[in-house]
């Protein structure tokens, strides 16, 4: 089978400010205008260097692994399922519960208030608006940083480590956040802020939602 993504060419971070679309695709639904979005200038040079080191990784398998990860994580699906799987292991929806509460927090805070300040452009595309990506992804119309994907992760992972397996948690979380920059959903950057943002979140929502 071949690569989903072998027809792509490299992405380019001039979209961070808004004076570049997303070539081939469908509008974002951002422009680059947020009241922040200034502020992200400074880390073009560094998530060109990244997508330009992943260019040199790309292959079937993991496009496979990659797009098959990020789609499982939409919506925190993902997330929702071990939280299930945790609540199962305590003969308790408590856990369950909590952690879900956990994430619809996490998720109004950051697709709401905080991608609102930036409004950042997704990495451009080389695909045509009717071409279909793997595992049935979509990309987002939401700003591009931070990863919300990344976000959720980490948030995700500061609570399913209070029973310990943070050397199993972590790892996953980092795995996910980055799957959205081998799919060029995000620029590197997004993904370092969303996984920074989350870690913060998940200290903090574990000890206030119970």
């Amino acid at each position: 089978m071949s690569s989903p993504i072998s027809t792509a060419g490299p992405i380019s971070t001039a979209a961070t400010t808004g004076t570049a679309g997303m070539n081939g695709t469908a509008d974002s639904g951002v422009s680059g205008d947020g009241p922040l979005a200034h502020h992200l200038d400074r880390f073009a040079a560094f998530d060109d260097r990244v997508d330009a080191w992943v260019d040199t990784i790309r292959s079937p398998a993991l496009d496979h692994v990659f797009y098959a990860l990020s789609s499982a994580a939409d919506h925190s699906v993902l997330w929702h399922v071990l939280g299930a799987v945790a609540g199962l292991r305590h003969r308790s929806l408590a856990p369950t519960r909590r952690l879900s509460k956990i994430l619809a927090t996490e998720s109004a805070l950051t697709n709401g208030a905080i991608k609102s300040l930036f409004r950042r452009e997704r990495p451009e595309r080389d695909r045509t608006a009717d071409e279909s990506l793997p595992y049935g992804m979509r990309v987002p119309i939401t700003s591009s940083f931070p990863s919300g994907h990344a976000t959720a992760a980490f948030t995700a992972a500061a609570v399913l480590s209070e029973d310990g397996g943070a050397a199993i948690w972590y790892p996953l979380a980092a795995l996910v956040a980055g799957s959205r920059v081998y799919v060029r959903m995000h620029h590197a950057s997004d993904v370092i802020g969303g996984a920074a943002l989350g870690v913060v979140l998940g200290a903090a929502l574990r000890r206030i939602v119970r």
